[in-house]
């Protein structure tokens, strides 16, 4: 089990202006130090996205650095769950009761997440910006204590659907999606977004689970349903495999989806070969690092300037790493709003009250949330593989 727990000495005089806990404020606040937690899978099926809970941490280093947030520094406690609901269940209770955490943040999965959601909330601690596009984590009515973060599988899937509307009217689609919430979410979008022309044109679905040792079986079968059109949904490792079969038995979709969650070059597309990636399409919000139009731009030379001094040795080619260095400076704003105030109602009430621009996001793209919306990212842009690197076509679009 990981335990990620670097505390940081505050910088100078000027910047250890403590402000005096309030009666008010959550478990976990005290005059020196805000204490939250969060679960994430650094061993298995999903462990290549355990960078995100480590450039989280590196990018709370380097706010301590600075003097914390009111003079608070911040501590993160961050344990593996190993990707299995069970585990992040028994995690989370001990977060919450043992550790006595104030608030949960960016807890990875949609699955891991999900198990976790109703307990969360029947104890009223913040589940801020949480690691999935499910469209459930935005369910303010009956979920109010939890919040996702990047644009929803549903208006992801609806964006490739209306692109292949356009650009391939007559396709013959195939789509192979992760068997729980988060794939049948991407199912949801896709088929709404081609609207009446859904059940003609999608000819085959097939789905798989995480501890499934390959998906050749199911790629095959897609191939001879005669679909020429393929959406691919999941996790690095198992869009890796898709496309590395696809290419290996001569099947060459006119066009080849996989979705964002999957589509690191480091983890997802150099594991498959990048030669057999060659024009597959996906889509993104972030400022990819594969991508040569960002070697100029403030923001990204920013970033590998912090990854350089915080997080030396992690892959800078690796998308997750700039996802946790957007979802930690989104957390700095929500506990800078809160000013003294830290107790858990006003944490969530400015988690709801965000407009912000990052330096990572894709332009045209902000974080804006409200207290009737839980949706802080609602556009991505399409963009496709030329064999190096992810480049953008087209403009921001919703779905």
């Amino acid at each position: 089990m990981i335990r990620i727990t670097r505390r940081a000495v505050l910088g100078t005089a000027a910047a250890m202006t403590v402000v005096p806990a309030r009666a008010q404020n959550a478990p976990g606040i005290t005059a020196t130090e805000i204490l939250f937690g969060q679960t994430m899978p650094y061993s298995g099926p999903a462990s290549s996205y355990g960078t995100i809970g480590k450039a989280s941490d590196a990018y709370f280093r380097m706010i301590n650095d600075q003097g914390g947030i009111n003079g608070r520094s911040l501590r993160m406690v961050s344990l593996d769950d190993g990707y299995l609901p069970p585990k992040t269940v028994e995690l989370t209770r001990r977060l919450i009761e043992e550790d006595l955490v104030a608030f949960l943040f960016n807890t990875l999965g949609t699955p891991t997440t999900n198990a976790t959601r109703k307990y969360v909330n029947s104890k009223k601690v913040p589940q801020l910006f949480i690691a999935s596009g499910a469209t459930q984590f935005g369910d303010r009515e009956h979920f109010p204590w939890s919040i996702g973060w990047q644009p929803t599988y549903q208006v992801e899937g609806r964006i490739y659907a209306r692109y292949t509307l356009r650009e391939a009217p007559d396709a013959k689609v195939a789509i192979l999606y992760q068997g729980d919430d988060s794939g049948r979410d991407y199912f949801k979008g896709f088929k709404d977004g081609l609207g009446n022309a859904a059940d003609k044109m999608i000819v085959a679905t097939a789905t798989y689970e995480v501890t499934d040792p390959t998906v050749d079986s199911q790629i095959l079968t897609l191939r001879d349903n005669g679909a020429d059109v393929l959406f691919m949904t999941g996790i690095p490792k198992f869009n890796g495999m898709a496309i590395r079969k696809a290419f290996d038995i001569g099947w060459k979709p006119r066009l080849f989806y996989i979705s964002s969650t999957g589509s690191s070059v480091a983890t997802a597309i150099m594991p498959a070969g990048p030669e057999k990636a060659i024009d597959v399409i996906t889509a993104s919000y972030v400022k990819d690092p594969t991508d040569r139009q960002w070697a100029t731009d403030p923001g990204f030379m920013a970033w590998v300037a912090w990854m350089d001094k915080f997080y030396p040795g992690a892959d800078v080619t690796d998308v997750s790493n700039v996802y946790g260095y957007c979802t930690a400076q989104t957390l700095v704003q929500t506990l800078k709003q809160c000013g003294g105030d830290l107790s858990r109602e006003n944490i969530m009430g400015q988690a709801t009250s965000l407009d912000m621009a990052l330096p990572m996001l894709q332009p045209g793209i902000r974080v804006q949330t409200g207290p009737e919306d839980y949706y802080p990212l609602k556009q991505m842009r399409l963009v496709k593989f030329d064999g190096h690197g992810w480049l953008p076509f087209g403009e921001a679009i919703s779905g």
